[in-house]
């Protein structure tokens, strides 16, 4: 990875903690908003104050120590520097005693928002990210399965969701009834719902639990934590600031290693829950740069899963608007056409939908179409040594695929990333021509460009490493209309 002073380092934040980050944001601190409670301010203040002096772990060759917010970043902030936004006890209490999953995660999300829009039509001060600090009570309560006990169920629902569903695809003569269903064109999934509603308004948030920044406060009937994080509190101190500096203008670092002129792309897809179509699933691809520069683009919603073989194939006029949306993006940013464009995908590419891109691929890029298989197909095992075999080993099957250890040993924290025998994940050159081994060496060093966990790495490349969240997101609504966005407003 690339840092300041153009200095590189294997570890990103030994990176950061020896030369600061790649690029610093254009202003002199981080301007925070938080929408919570009183005591949610407060545990948010308490943390910001705590981490910026040195946060250790229990082991900090394997999990380095956090030296400190300005240390790191060269840059401040301060619990004195926050513009508050209260949601009262009493607004959550009510919102949530509905009786439908639906409906209370839709209210609940609700006093969030608006709080969030009326400031920003309001105020002048520019605020960089918006920290949604969450009482324990709606992450609880307001998610898919969750089960509202009846000490707390105070409300019933105008509409039952079967109701809903008629009237949205037969709307009702009674306008309360059509407006009763709105709760129920979003997943009742509180953090989903919110950053699928926030997309249109290009408002970066960052949703963190009072009981992750004051753990030591939640405890059960015998005084125990609820949630124990002694052992790491270094390594949440990172994470929390890094995707913080991220989402605030902030670069951390680039990958140092990769060949200019490249774009790597990686298509997301989900099924739509709500649709009686099992075939139905929203599409969109993820974007990112040797830059490090991510955008997600969202397509439309077709027919693109085929259940007897359980893979997501898009039809050509769809193919050619996601990639010439990403193609474009790239002009804009570059100011040329890419050499290269590799296209990730959890499944093989068919020939239509293939065909589709060539179409409107700009003469002289060369266009590749890397499946990556996750499912476990093949183990290693050493004879000798307590640890499993190193990150980075790799089975070359032949030019055109290869199993890819991305996770096991690593010297340099002198311990492994996996709590088992790790799994590999297998890569094919499914379309085009490439070197298979600039192939696995490029999504070796893609799997350290998540900037919203600042760790060593991650099993999985970031072109996909959040494509089940990003599609949770934009099907959380598909009424929602997304511009192409940069990637931090999904994360």
């Amino acid at each position: 990875m690339k840092f300041a002073f153009n200095q590189s380092c294997e570890d990103v934040r030994d990176g950061l903690a020896l030369f600061g980050p790649l690029e610093q944001p254009k202003i002199y601190g981080i301007r925070s908003g938080v929408i919570g409670t009183k005591r949610g301010l407060e545990i948010f203040k308490n943390y910001i104050d705590k981490i910026q002096k040195p946060v250790y772990n229990s082991n900090n060759i394997t999990r380095p120590f956090f030296p400190g917010f300005e240390a790191v970043f060269n840059c401040k902030w301060e619990a004195n520097n926050i513009s508050f936004k209260e949601v009262t006890d009493k607004e959550i209490n009510e919102a949530i005693s509905l009786d439908n999953n639906h409906t209370r995660t839709y209210e609940v999300v609700n006093l969030f928002i608006n709080k969030i829009l009326q400031a920003v039509k309001n105020d002048e001060d520019k605020i960089d990210v918006w920290f949604v600090i969450v009482p324990d009570v709606i992450f609880q309560y307001c998610r898919p399965n969750s089960i509202l006990p009846k000490d707390l169920l105070q409300r019933k629902s105008t509409l039952k969701k079967s109701q809903a569903k008629k009237f949205m695809s037969a709307p009702s003569l009674f306008d309360e009834d059509n407006v009763a269903t709105e709760p129920y064109k979003y997943d009742a999934q509180f953090h989903d719902q919110l950053k699928a509603r926030l997309l249109p308004h290009m408002i970066t948030t960052q949703i963190l639990r009072e009981s992750t920044l004051a753990w030591e406060s939640f405890t059960n009937k015998f005084g125990q934590p609820l949630r124990n994080f002694k052992k790491i509190e270094g390594h949440l101190a990172w994470t929390v600031s890094t995707a913080a500096y991220y989402k605030a203008g902030g670069k951390p670092w680039k990958l140092s290693d990769i060949r200019e002129g490249v774009c790597y792309l990686g298509l997301v897809y989900k099924q739509l829950e709500r649709d009686k179509n099992i075939k139905n699933a929203c599409c969109a691809a993820q974007m990112f740069l040797d830059s490090g520069d991510g955008t997600v683009f969202k397509g439309a919603v077709g027919p693109w899963y085929n259940p007897k073989k359980g893979e997501f194939h898009l039809k050509p006029k769809e193919a050619k608007a996601l990639l010439s949306q990403a193609i474009k993006s790239y002009q804009e940013q570059m100011g040329e056409n890419p050499k290269e464009i590799f296209i990730h995908s959890k499944t093989k590419f068919n020939k239509e939908e293939w065909d589709a891109f060539k179409e409107v691929v700009p003469e002289g890029t060369n266009l590749v179409g890397i499946s990556i298989d996750t499912r476990p197909q093949i183990k290693l095992f050493k004879e000798e040594g307590a640890y499993p075999i190193m990150r980075g080993n790799a089975f070359v099957v032949n030019e055109r695929s290869a199993f890819l250890w991305t996770i096991g040993y690593v010297p340099k924290t002198q311990t492994t990333l996996s709590l088992e025998v790790p799994n590999p994940i297998f890569i094919e050159i499914n379309k085009g021509n490439a070197d298979i081994e600039q192939v696995l060496k490029d999504i070796m060093a893609l799997t350290k460009l998540n900037y919203n966990a600042c760790i060593y790495a991650d099993g999985i490349p970031v072109t996909l490493r959040f494509a089940d969240k990003i599609g949770e997101i934009l099907t959380a609504s598909t009424d929602i209309q997304a511009p192409p966005l940069a990637f931090k407003y999904y994360i």
